[in-house]
């Protein structure tokens, strides 16, 4: 059974702190770059419809990569440490956040675009002043499935020297230290909770503001 005492004493010997500022760092910088790349892939295919069903196949295949073997296969490139990790974070995570901002631009009523239209907005002034931002609520939704692949992918990151709290759950393991493996797959779990209690939180104001269509 864990007590504070145990806690204490794991989290200091395996330096979670450190640890745990080494992974939100990953995580912040793979969630972030495929916020910009989704939202892009996405917008791009939308104003090119009929690059949107390749596209989409293509990432559909990287989703089915196992998530080890996709780090794996980078490290001949990216080399040992948080490059590989934070790649396949982003090769994971772009495809809901493009899926949901293609649907969301595609699935606005046409109603909103043509009284921008007849208010004198261009095609590219309705698209950012209009389709994305009614769009909002199905991207944070496609950002919050992305948040659950980077914190599950970056602690994978821990078997490639990446740091963060999979180091501490791999040293838990090949010491057999069951202290350590609990309290840090505890830590990354509440952490992993947190964090989409956050996102589920701000897409239900962004519902609220924009509505359903």
């Amino acid at each position: 059974m864990l007590t504070l005492q145990i806690i204490a004493n794991v989290w200091d010997k395996h330096l979670m702190t450190m640890r745990t500022i080494e992974h939100l760092h990953m995580f912040s910088i793979a969630l972030l770059l495929s916020i910009i790349i989704g939202v892009t892939v996405g917008v791009f295919i939308y104003m090119r419809p009929k690059t949107a069903n390749p596209v989409l196949n293509f990432l559909n295949i990287v989703e089915t990569i196992p998530d080890l073997a996709l780090i794996v296969l980078l490290l001949p490139i990216l080399k040992l440490g948080a490059g590989p990790t934070i790649a396949a974070c982003v090769l994971y995570s772009i495809l809901p956040v493009a899926r949901n901002t293609y649907t969301g631009l595609k699935g606005v009523d046409e109603q909103y675009t043509y009284v921008a239209h007849a208010i004198g907005l261009s095609p590219r002034e309705a698209l950012f002043k209009v389709r994305i931002p009614m769009s909002l609520p199905l991207i944070a939704g496609g950002i919050r499935i992305a948040l659950v692949f980077c914190m599950g992918v970056v602690t994978l990151g821990g078997l490639v020297a990446a740091g963060g709290l999979g180091t501490v759950l791999q040293n838990g393991i090949q010491l057999y230290e069951k202290d350590a493996i609990l309290v840090a797959g505890l830590w990354t779990g509440l952490l992993a909770v947190f964090l989409d209690g956050f996102a589920g939180i701000v897409e239900k104001k962004l519902h609220e503001r924009y509505g359903t269509w």
